[in-house]
């Protein structure tokens, strides 16, 4: 029987995500409350996508009523708890989840051990529980977690975002000390404001608020999966424009039609109530009538698969321009040689072939992490009796208690961000952290502020005009700078530079020759726009620089390598 491979089981969305992202995605973190017509469905689909954890929360059983539209609704799994059908079916998919259930439901006391550690709330509450969906809109609210509600109406799905810090919940559907049906009445039309579904309901008879029924299609479910799927993905990545509410989005399949709208105050707009007290007096009008009350990492089989395994994760390690400055060499299951080199000889970047060493240091360090997942630890030596420019090091696997590092399972996430990001200070804790992975041997000094953020742009600006300069970083960048590629097995993907289009095909067209480069920076100011987008912009556009210092001097090939060990472990923790 095949054993379970996450990177293969998962290989088909790599194109439409990098494969960074989906080991972002492994790290995540969803919960979904409800496992019946759209939780179900939900979790299903965000599994298939790569997200490794989920909290899922139901206390129902399946019956017969739910076969239209909940996809665990079988007769083999008649009378089971939804929870516990939904996580064997999600476990089938990736036996390595990182799962847990509330199969007795959710209330005020496990609200937070339910969100604890989240990164998205998804809700999958049936539509007759508004008081527990804004239990936990106001609770994810108030702990800054994104949520996204969908419901599955007629053929088709309207759908909100709420983002932490802008419109939320109870301030878009106004149910907060209203009567329960007007709460339905509420949520009803401030989800689908455009109310399409209602050119083609057939019987409306089957649509009773007072009752607690409504018609269902299993399309809508499944069309609720994947447009939040979707905007999971954008907002877990960071990437793509999410219209938050107090934008509302409705996509109807069955009329083709899709809309994107803003009511900026939510349900209290002037005609919004207007359509809130026409279906309250048409709903009390209905219910006058009514004569009666309502009703791990891969698996591997053997010793020299877990050799290989823990290769192919060591190969991840940072080192500088992509170059990989070392080879394995296996001696057997148990035993391989890392064959360093430096570059001190064709890179003016790698000075005494020092970052050689810390790249090496981050192999090293990787390898350690790595082989902490198959329960083996790495003995390394170095053979003193080589050359310093060839670093040369055995390395024994020896079996231990498997307590897989923390770390591991950043190893593939972890990549150069070349970019401007976010000017949101480090919280303590993150710098913590930050500092606590470095190891007693170094200490973390942060650049930050507006001032220093400044100086250090400055900093970067001038020594990037040596970059871009000099003869010998010119013969660098020729070599290892692959283009119009996103990835590279062995160089530095032009795509990964963080410049635009129109600055990289100008850098190709000068990296032709060093005359051309000459004539460019002469007379072109050739080095402004790569400054301005490498340089300044990402430094001014960040929380903070940092600088890993040594306590002790750094003095010997064996001091270097430490260091690129602690750099590594700052980086997955960062990644972390």
């Amino acid at each position: 029987m095949q054993s379970f491979n996450y990177s293969e089981a998962f290989n088909r969305n790599i194109g439409w995500v990098t494969e960074t992202e989906l080991y972002r995605l492994r790290q995540k973190r969803v919960a979904i409350i409800g496992m019946g017509g759209v939780g179900g469905v939900h979790l299903l689909t965000l599994t298939r996508l790569g997200i490794g954890k989920f909290h899922i929360a139901d206390l129902d059983t399946f019956e017969l009523a739910n076969f239209n539209r909940q996809v665990g609704a079988m007769m083999s799994t008649l009378d089971q708890p939804k929870v516990e059908v939904l996580a064997r079916m999600a476990r089938d998919i990736n036996p390595e989840l990182d799962l847990q259930c509330f199969d007795r439901g959710i209330n005020a006391e496990n609200i937070d051990a339910f969100l604890s550690g989240v990164d998205l709330f998804v809700d999958g509450v049936d539509f007759f529980e508004p008081e527990l969906r804004s239990l936990l809109f106001a609770r994810c609210y108030e702990l800054g977690i994104p949520a996204i509600t969908a419901g599955p109406i007629g053929m088709g799905v309207p759908y909100l975002i709420f983002m932490p810090g802008q419109m939320s919940f109870e301030q878009y559907f106004q149910l907060q000390g209203r009567p329960l049906i007007q709460q339905y009445v509420n949520f009803l039309i401030g989800l689908t404001p455009k109310a399409w579904h209602r050119d083609y309901l057939v019987d409306p008879h089957r649509f009773d608020l007072g009752q607690k029924r409504g018609p269902s299609t299993p399309m809508a479910c499944q069309l609720c999966s994947g447009v939040v799927g979707i905007e999971a993905l954008k907002i877990l990545l960071r990437r793509g424009e999410v219209y938050a509410a107090p934008y509302y989005h409705i996509f109807d399949a069955y009329q083709a039609r899709y809309a994107r709208g803003r009511l900026f105050w939510g349900n209290g707009g002037p005609l919004q109530t207007i359509k809130r007290q026409l279906v309250y007096r048409m709903v009390a009008q209905q219910l006058a009538k009514q004569s009666s009350p309502a009703a791990p990492l891969p698996a591997v089989i053997n010793e020299r698969g877990v050799l290989m395994q823990i290769l192919d994760l060591a190969r991840w390690a940072p080192s500088g321009d992509n170059t990989q400055p070392w080879r394995f060499e296996i001696i057997n299951d148990r035993h391989f040689i890392v064959h360093g080199r430096d570059t001190r000889d064709t890179v003016v970047y790698d000075l005494q072939g020092r970052a050689s060493q810390l790249a090496l240091g981050g192999l090293l360090e990787t390898l350690e992490i790595a082989a902490s997942h198959y329960g083996y630890r790495c003995e390394i030596t170095r053979r003193l009796d080589l050359p310093d420019i060839t670093p040369t090091f055995d390395v024994q696997l020896q079996s231990i208690t498997p307590q897989p590092h923390p770390l591991a399972r950043f190893i593939r996430a972890r990549c150069t961000q070349r970019r401007a990001m976010s000017r949101q200070p480090l919280t303590v804790q993150a710098r913590q952290v930050l500092e606590h992975a470095v190891g007693e041997q170094y200490r973390v000094i942060w650049l930050e502020g507006t001032p220093q953020l400044r100086q250090i742009a400055r900093l970067l600006f001038d020594n990037a005009e040596l970059r871009l300069t000099l003869f010998e970083a010119y013969q660098v960048h020729k070599a290892v700078i692959e283009w119009n590629t996103q990835f590279s097995a062995d160089r530095i993907p032009d795509q990964a530079l963080g410049l635009d289009k129109a600055t990289l095909r100008l850098m190709r067209w000068a990296l032709h020759s060093w005359r051309q480069v000459q004539f460019l920076n002469k007379y072109l100011s050739g080095t402004l726009l790569p400054r301005l987008q490498m340089d300044v912009w990402p430094a001014l556009n960040c929380a903070a620089h940092f600088v890993i210092v040594a306590k002790q001097p750094l003095l010997t090939v064996d001091d270097f390598i430490a260091g690129g060990r602690a750099m590594q472990r700052f980086w997955l923790t960062a990644t972390q």
